[in-house]
């Protein structure tokens, strides 16, 4: 097997497998298992980055010391996920509720051929985002900062537009996006910009779409040549939307190295799926799970690893759906836990504006 190859199953792993197992913590109640137990997964193992990384960039420690840290971070989530998916076997004991599961979940009918076109245009894209990658003016920052971390074992500390130290520049070093792309880069010993230009972008766009599907289970459930249609009109939203270099389909097609263009392509979007599904709850009456706080949490973690502009968007939005839900379904009880989930947002909120 030839080093390429070996690098691509190692990000192959980190970027779908060892999430989608570590997704198995949440037991969520939605379709598409798979698909939101891998994109939750990968939101909780953001989380972790997050808090793991930033007080190491502010203690000036090396990627290296990282890279150790944050491996044993993922080793313990997964063994977590081992034991929490065995021990929901053992409480299933003799139930067999997979089979009507899998009926209920293939009611998609005459929709094979929409599908198909779905699929056909996916692939289209995510050949396209690999062929035709350009260099955005931000990669000259975000993207030297992970080559310059991973090559040099330091966190923002040298310069990256010339040789020389530099002092530490709050407002990236707490959103530290380009530092996990150093990471996957010093875990599968590809090149850093390879992985940031080239094989990052298939599985974030690949995730997004995933994100759009949780969203279709929710507005035509049981329909899915609807839900087929609607993916397929977001895929012409997303070939037609480069009017203009600040689109979200630009920066969600194009720029999804970055962290601001993950922010809103991907982290609002699944708080907006969380939303909706405790909204859900509220309307059913239902208890809202403790698990979907845990992923509100860790969305707004993540949403911090992404930008300092999420400490603001990520609140904002768990505000405004809780304080919706609450008045509407008369439950002021969420907004207690959802305050608590947008503490990590104001903790560095105030990091910030201490350190300017």
């Amino acid at each position: 097997m030839s080093a390429v190859a070996i690098q691509l199953l190692i990000l192959a792993l980190l970027l779908l497998a060892v999430p989608a197992a570590v997704g198995s913590i949440y037991a969520g109640e939605s379709g598409g298992r798979l698909i939101f137990r891998w994109i939750s997964g990968q939101f909780l193992l953001w989380a972790g980055f997050q808090a793991i990384c930033v007080p190491m960039i502010l203690r000036r420690c090396s990627l290296t010391s990282l890279v150790w840290l944050y491996v044993g971070y993922m080793g313990i989530l997964l063994i977590l996920a081992g034991a929490l998916a065995a021990g929901r076997r053992r409480k299933a004991g003799a139930r067999s509720s997979r089979p009507a599961r899998a009926g209920g979940e293939r009611k998609d009918g005459g929709g094979t051929l929409l599908w198909a076109v779905f699929w056909a245009v996916l692939v289209f894209q995510l050949v396209q985002a690999a062929l035709m990658v350009f260099e955005d003016a931000d990669d000259a920052y975000y993207v030297s900062v992970a080559s310059i971390a991973e090559s040099s074992d330091v966190m923002y500390q040298a310069h990256p537009y010339g040789a020389g130290e530099t002092q530490l520049d709050s407002r990236h070093a707490l959103a530290p996006f380009s530092i996990w792309i150093a990471f996957l880069a010093r875990m599968s010993g590809m090149r850093t910009v390879v992985v940031a230009q080239v094989v990052l972008p298939l599985a974030l766009i690949a995730m997004a779409y995933g994100i759009y599907y949780l969203f279709s289970l929710s507005l035509f459930p049981g329909q899915g040549g609807q839900r087929a249609l609607f993916l397929i009109f977001t895929e012409i939203l997303v070939l037609f939307g480069n009017y203009s270099v600040y689109t979200s389909e630009t920066f969600l097609i194009g720029r999804l190295r970055q962290g601001k263009a993950m922010l809103g392509s991907i982290v609002i979007p699944f708080v907006l799926v969380l939303l909706f599904q405790m909204l859900r709850k509220m309307q059913e009456g239902g208890k809202i799970p403790a698990g979907l706080y845990l992923l509100l949490g860790a969305a707004a973690l993540t949403g911090c690893l992404c930008s300092t502009m999420g400490t603001l968007l990520i609140c904002m939005a768990i505000g405004l759906g809780g304080a919706f839900g609450a008045a509407c379904y008369k439950r002021p009880g969420v907004l207690a836990p959802l305050a608590a989930c947008c503490m990590p947002c104001g903790a560095y909120a105030l990091m910030y504006i201490v350190m300017r």
